[in-house]
Parts: structure tokens; C-alpha cells; sequence
């Protein structure tokens, strides 16, 4: 009987295992770092018991510090989410040695199926159709210089040990062979603790299809149909939706069946996920099998209206499985998509800081909100970037489709770069709505999706003169007269309102020395600045905090300010020559050395952010003059890196 359960993870995941439990009474345990001390999933918890740390290795990668913490709080059972522990062998066998129980697979089919080189293994074993690859325990580049010159380039480097994209490359030609393996062992050594790699061909314009499987300990499995996950960026997952567009149920049937007697095979017990990777032609490939809950999980509970939580915790605790295969409801079409902190327009760089203003859309019958943060709450260079995530259900895929894109436009963000606006795009884009989907999605349609940055035009400005006048900020009477008496010191009864302003957005700026207001209004309430703009009245979504405005002008946020000019106005200028940090993080590599003439293009350092690495490469042909930083060094956004100098 579990009372207590102590959650290995942290972020959205977190709160989203304590809410089940919490219902079904419960008490929750959580675990975090230090810098997570003030994070909701802390907060939200029974109790909350601090790691130490602040890297995943010095915290959530700490087997034996969790098992510890369990002990303390007198939890029975640990769930490790996604992510960190969760498909790590030795982690659970750990849980069932101390006498815990573990909210998963056994340790023995996390080591047959969470290893993907093991799993393929078995699978073609099965007769199971694989992609060609090599998943062989040689891990030496000479091995994997040849099998790729086999199967044929492009190849796909991957973590055995994860998933999320994390320890994952594609590699286009040998001469990038070297480089790409050594980044990617080293990105899978970080997030899992395991740097082994597999190698496999890369598959040209496939769907990512997988199949969610359920088994208890008494030899039942059902299979609680598919999700489609084929739209991605670098290898992970963006939008996902159940069931996949498209299928035969002749084809859904044999993949769910196909999935279920993978789980037999190797006596699995819990919630797991078996990837295929699926053609036009209708064929099907095995990828992994995921021992453990998946981020997407929420689109099958929307479509079958169960509790994967709910069932995983039963199971751990003997129960049988709930239902048959024939029981299993199928209704309606459910989308979800991931709110990530990461700047879309710089490459999807990861972004950190402080979420200034973070309003989550209406949640309700079809729709569904998991996040993990609040308003006011800090993003951390060393975690996975996902703020949030926004599910939507309807009967059908376009009700689904269109109610999650009124989420989208009813999210607010400020403060941190995400991905908002990219993910209204894909909603909105006629190919998506067309159900034309492959995991080449993205990068066939970045024209639309990601349009260079326009300048702000004089419209917008326009647009944040009248909503900077006209709006207050929170706790500030916003009765007309007195904002206007307040606001506009060039303001004058029976003459149009005036006053000189410097308002700044970005890297932008505009001064104003004339402003007319017109028959402009502000509802405090909703939120909503209306402008007359002759035959028509246009509304914009603005909000005022503190000496910040925020406007919503085209789908997207901008944070704006006013300055004095005598004050020191301008910006902060790029150092001349010089290499600046993209994103807060941590440098894992220099390549760069004083004196060395390097080519554009060349690395010169790897940065790490949120699990993931970066290379900084030289802009031009130059001379490195200085590397101001050493391997090790955390740094934040702006920070001068490396100066250059012209060549002898």
C-alpha cells in the first residue's frame, strides 16, 4: 500500500504526478536542488527535501541521495517522471533493493528496452522490421567510421541511454563524423550518465509514430492506441497529437499489436512507449521503446479519458490492469504542444531568466494546461527549457486544432524568449491543418514558421505610445481623469494631449514629441487597449507592470520601457572583435588557442544550456587575440568570450 510517494524529477511533471496522488490521498514527496528550492514543484509538495546542488548531476542524477531522501520522509515508493533517473537500470534496481517500490518497468526491462541498441536488438530478434544501424558495444570512432560508410551517410547518432533528443546528431558526411560523436557522447554522458551510442541511417521524411503500451504483473498488456509526434525540432518533439492522422485501422491495429508483444516479450509492467518510425508506403520501423510516462501522455488520457498516473501507481501495487483491449475508449482527437523558453529566431538557443509575466490560457472542458512555473519564477540555464504544456480535445482533430490555437493566443509570456509565437504558426500553417505531417515538418516550411525578424514599425510604436500613456500600472487608480492628469504632463483641457516620450523595445527605440491619444481606450479588466483607427476599431492585448508595458502586436510579446535620454541612452554595444555568449550556461570545451589563425566557421568553444551543447564559431577569418574564459565557467548571455583580431 502506497501512502507516500516521493517524485524523482522536477518541472511540470512533477506537479502533474503530485495532482494524481494528491486526489487519491496521497501524501507527495518532492526533491530538488538548490537552486530549486523556490520552484513550484517544491512548493506544491507534502514535503520537500533539498538535494544539494545545482547541476543534474550533483542533484537529480543522485541515486543515492533520492533513495535517501524516500527513507527520511517515510515514502514506500519513488515515481521518477521523465527525464534524469527515469530509464536508468541500475536507479531502479537500486529502489527494489533498498525494499522501495519503483512507479515503473523492472530493472530488467529497462536493461533489455531502455537500452536502444539492446531493444533493436531484441527486436530484430522478433522479426520486427529495423532501420539498418549498428548498435554494437565497440564504441571506438573507427567502428563507427565503418558502419556508417555501410549503411551509407546520412547517419543518426544516438544516445542508448535517452531520449528528447539529448546525445542525438545527424550527421551528413564522414568529415563531420568525429566532431558530431564526441558532442554527442558528451551531451549523453550529461543527461543520463551513459555516453554509449548507437548509429543508424537516417530516414528521409518519415513519421514519428508511436504506440502507448500498458502491462500489469499478472501477464496483461493493452495497447491505448497511437500518438503522431512527427513535428520536431533538433530530434524533439514540438507538437503531438492522438490518434495519427491518417491511419488505417487495419495499420493502428498492427502497430498496437506489434507493440504489445514487445512488451510481453520481456515481462514489462507499467506504462511504456514503442516508437515506430512510419512511410508513406505505410511501413513501419521499429526506433525505441520508452520505459517510462511520456511528456505526451496527455493527449491519450484526453482521448481515452483515463488517468495514465492514475493506473501507473495501481499497477505498482499489484492491482491488475483496469480494462481489456476491447474496453480501452477511443473519442475524439486531442493536440498538445510544448511552451519552451528558447529563441526560435537565434537557432532555438535556450533561453533563461525571469519570468516577469506568465498568464496561462482558460482551462476547462477540452482543455488542459500541465506547466510548472508561475509568474515572477526564475528559468535555469541547467534544466530542460520546457515551461509548459497546452492540450486540447475536440471531436474532432479540426475542433482540436482550432481550440488549442485560442490557448496559444490567450498564453502570455514576457520576460524570457519562448517559443509562443512558432507554435501558433505550425497551428495555423494550412500544411498542419491539411494533415500533411513528417519530421522534416519545420524545416520544409521555415519560410512561414520562421520569418526573419522584422523591424518594428511605425505602426507598432504608434500603437505602445498610446498603450504606454493610457495604461497603469497594477495597484494605480485607472480611472480615466486621473491617468490622464497623471500620465501626460504636457496634457492641457481643450487642446489635444501632448508630452514628449522615449520609449524603448529591445534593441529599438523611438522618441515621440507629439503624441495624440484620439479616441483610444484601455479595459483594465479584460486587458484590452482599443484604437479607433478610422473605419474600424482594433483591439490589442497590453499589459502594464510596474515601469514595464506589454504589448501583444502579431502574436508575439514585447516587453516595453521608457528612458531618459541624458541618462546614458543608447545600447549596449557589441565589443569589437569580440565573441559574446549567446545564452547563460556552461563552457564544456575550448578549442580556441591565442595566436591560432582560424578560418569562418571554425569552433572555438562549446557552450552547454539546459542539457544541450553549442558551438560558438568563428564570424569571419581572423586571429584569436584572447580566450577569456576557462572549461567549467558558468556564464550568463552577453559575456565576452573569445576577441578577435584581423590576421597577419
Amino acid at each position: 500500500m502506497i501512502n507516500t510517494l516521493l517524485i524523482a524529477n522536477r518541472g511540470e511533471i512533477a506537479c502533474r504526478i503530485m495532482r494524481t496522488a494528491q486526489r487519491m490521498g496521497i501524501k507527495t514527496v518532492a526533491v530538488h536542488s538548490d537552486i530549486d528550492q523556490d520552484a513550484q514543484h517544491a512548493k506544491q509538495a507534502d514535503v520537500a527535501v533539498n538535494l544539494g546542488g545545482t547541476k543534474p548531476a550533483e542533484s537529480y542524477l543522485r541515486a543515492d541521495r533520492i533513495i535517501q531522501a524516500a527513507k527520511a520522509s517515510g515514502a514506500q515508493a519513488i515515481h521518477p517522471g521523465y527525464g534524469f533517473l527515469s530509464e536508468n537500470a541500475d536507479f531502479a534496481r537500486a529502489i527494489e533493493t533498498s525494499g522501495l517500490i519503483f512507479i515503473g518497468p523492472p530493472a530488467s526491462a529497462i536493461d533489455a528496452m531502455g537500452s536502444k541498441a539492446a531493444a533493436k536488438a531484441l527486436m530484430e530478434s522478433a522479426g520486427v522490421p529495423l532501420v539498418p544501424g549498428y548498435h554494437g558495444a565497440d564504441q571506438q570512432l573507427e567502428t563507427f567510421r565503418a558502419a556508417s560508410q555501410d549503411i551509407g551517410y546520412p547517419v543518426l547518432l544516438k544516445a542508448t541511454a535517452g531520449g528528447g533528443g539529448k546525445g542525438m546528431k545527424v550527421v551528413e558526411s564522414e568529415q563531420e563524423l568525429a566532431d558530431a560523436l564526441a558532442s554527442a557522447q558528451r551531451e549523453a554522458h550529461s543527461s543520463f550518465g551513459d555516453a554509449r551510442m548507437l548509429v543508424e541511417k537516417y530516414v528521409l521524411q518519415p513519421r514519428h509514430v508511436e504506440i502507448q503500451v500498458f502491462a500489469d504483473q499478472h501477464g496483461n498488456a493493452v495497447y491505448l492506441h497511437e500518438r503522431d509526434c512527427s513535428i520536431q525540432r533538433r530530434h524533439q518533439k514540438v507538437v503531438e497529437e492522438a490518434p495519427a492522422p491518417g491511419l488505417s485501422e487495419k495499420l493502428r491495429k498492427a502497430m498496437g499489436d506489434a507493440a504489445v508483444k514487445a512488451a510481453q516479450a520481456i515481462g514489462y509492467v507499467g506504462a511504456g512507449t514503442v516508437e515506430f518510425l512510419l512511410d508513406a508506403r505505410g511501413e513501419f520501423f521499429f526506433m525505441e521503446m520508452n520505459t517510462r510516462l511520456q511528456v505526451e501522455h496527455p493527449v491519450t488520457e484526453a482521448i481515452t479519458g483515463l488517468d495514465l498516473v492514475a493506473w501507473q501507481l495501481g499497477v505498482a501495487q499489484g492491482e491488475p490492469l483496469p480494462m481489456t483491449q476491447e474496453q480501452i475508449p477511443f473519442q475524439g482527437h486531442a493536440i498538445e504542444v510544448r511552451l519552451y523558453a528558447e529563441d526560435p529566431d537565434q537557432d532555438f538557443l535556450p533561453a533563461s531568466g525571469t519570468l516577469s509575466l506568465y498568464r496561462e490560457p482558460n482551462t476547462g472542458v477540452g482543455r488542459r494546461v500541465d506547466s510548472g512555473v508561475v509568474e515572477g519564477d526564475s528559468v535555469s540555464p541547467f534544466y530542460d527549457p520546457m515551461l509548459a504544456k497546452l492540450i486540447a480535445w475536440g471531436e474532432t482533430r479540426e475542433q482540436a486544432r482550432l481550440a488549442l490555437l485560442d490557448m496559444l493566443r490567450n498564453t502570455v509570456v514576457a520576460g524570457v524568449k519562448t517559443n509562443l509565437c512558432f507554435l501558433e504558426k505550425i497551428l495555423a500553417h494550412p500544411a498542419f491543418a491539411a494533415q500533411e505531417l513528417d519530421t522534416g515538418f519545420i524545416e520544409k516550411h521555415s519560410a512561414q514558421l520562421l520569418p526573419k525578424p522584422a523591424e518594428l514599425d511605425s505602426s507598432f510604436w504608434n500603437v505602445a505610445a498610446k498603450a504606454w500613456l493610457i495604461t497603469r500600472p497594477a495597484g494605480v487608480d485607472k480611472s480615466p481623469r486621473v491617468a490622464l492628469w497623471q500620465q501626460l504632463p504636457g496634457w492641457r483641457a481643450g487642446l489635444p494631449a501632448q508630452s514628449r516620450l522615449h520609449l524603448r523595445c529591445g534593441e529599438q527605440d523611438q522618441i515621440f514629441s507629439s503624441i495624440s491619444l484620439g479616441n483610444a481606450s484601455y479595459c483594465a479588466d479584460s486587458e484590452l487597449l482599443t484604437i479607433d483607427a478610422g473605419t474600424q476599431k482594433v483591439r490589442y492585448r497590453s499589459v502594464r507592470k510596474g515601469a514595464d508595458l506589454y504589448l501583444n502586436w502579431h502574436g508575439a510579446w514585447h516587453q516595453i520601457n521608457a528612458y531618459d535620454p541624458i541618462d546614458g541612452a543608447g545600447h549596449a554595444q557589441q565589443s569589437a572583435g569580440g565573441l559574446q555568449a549567446p545564452m547563460n550556461g556552461s563552457v564544456v570545451r575550448i578549442m580556441a588557442a591565442v595566436g591560432q589563425v582560424v578560418e569562418a566557421g571554425t569552433p572555438l568553444l562549446v557552450l552547454e544550456a539546459m542539457k544541450m551543447e553549442h558551438s560558438i564559431r568563428a564570424p569571419a577569418n581572423g586571429r584569436v587575440k584572447a580566450v577569456l574564459c576557462d572549461e567549467g565557467d558558468l556564464i550568463s548571455e552577453g559575456t565576452l568570450l573569445v576577441e578577435m583580431e584581423e590576421p597577419e
